[in-house]
């Protein structure tokens, strides 16, 4: 795990099964079922996208556990049935069959929960407060950690801001995406996902803009201010430690494990 005397830094891409990466993150002799055991070797951490779509088995969870080596986290996107909804107070028993469902099988290896609103959701504070109030402070005497992906331009805020520190809820930062980004620190974590890697670049970004994305890593670590990104309100230091997943997602998406694989040498 790469990090700081502050805060962890764990850094990954969106899921492990990708046609595309055989041959060019994984072995050409690498058989498939030994795919997450090779990716959590070289990453800290993968968003997995599966249970976006549907549930898991308990058993999966376990499978998926054992094999990633110690100091391993995974992120999960929450379902959609939960968060992609018209009213999202309504989800209550469907995040309650989420995490009755066996998704704790993952223990000490269950980072934040990616909860992905629809890109038109707008902003409705009495609603996504009351969405907030659902999630789970903790299972099974386990603390969890939330986020919420939002994708509509009426979150950017104060309000909004002020509701997700309420509740100590993180708001994924979306780099090098089109959609907004709101890179207010609102959590004792933060969470990144970044979207721009590029065929032409060998590690899917350019040095320039890895250096970039690392050193803002480091900077949320250690409650250093970052005021390069866009922002709700002002960002300032605060010295709190905190711990960052940070994300290579979609983008041209073969560049992916390369990009994540550089940002942790620069990290080291």
């Amino acid at each position: 795990m790469a990090g700081t005397p502050e805060g962890s830094i764990r850094i990954g891409v969106g899921g492990w099964t990708y046609e595309p990466w055989r041959g060019t993150f994984y072995p050409a002799d690498l058989t498939q079922k030994r795919e997450l055991e090779f990716a959590s070797r070289q990453l800290t951490s993968i968003e997995i996208n599966g249970t976006f779509y549907g549930a898991q088995k308990p058993e999966t969870f376990a499978k998926w556990r054992d094999e990633t080596p110690d100091g391993f986290v995974f992120s999960l996107k929450a379902p959609r049935f939960a968060a992609q909804r018209a009213v999202l107070a309504d989800a209550g028993r469907t995040i309650a069959r989420f995490f009755a469902g066996g998704v704790m099988e993952l223990k000490d290896k269950l980072g934040p929960i990616n909860w992905q609103l629809m890109p038109t959701q707008k902003f409705d504070p009495v609603d996504v407060d009351a969405f907030l109030k659902l999630l789970p402070k903790e299972v099974g005497g386990r603390p969890l950690r939330h986020v919420l992906e939002v994708r509509h331009p009426s979150f950017r805020t104060p309000q909004f801001i002020a509701l997700a520190r309420e509740h100590g809820v993180a708001i994924v930062i979306a780099g090098d995406s089109t959609y907004p980004q709101i890179a207010d620190v609102t959590a004792p974590f933060v969470y990144a996902r970044i979207m721009g890697t590029k065929e032409k670049e060998t590690s899917g970004y350019s040095e320039a803009a890895l250096d970039g994305w690392a050193a803002r890593a480091r900077a949320w670590a250690s409650g250093a201010a970052v005021n390069d990104l866009d922002c709700v309100e002002p960002q300032r230091a605060d010295g709190r430690a905190r711990d960052v997943y940070l994300y290579v997602i979609s983008g041209h998406k073969v560049r992916n494990p390369a990009a994540a694989m550089s940002l942790l040498r620069r990290l080291a």
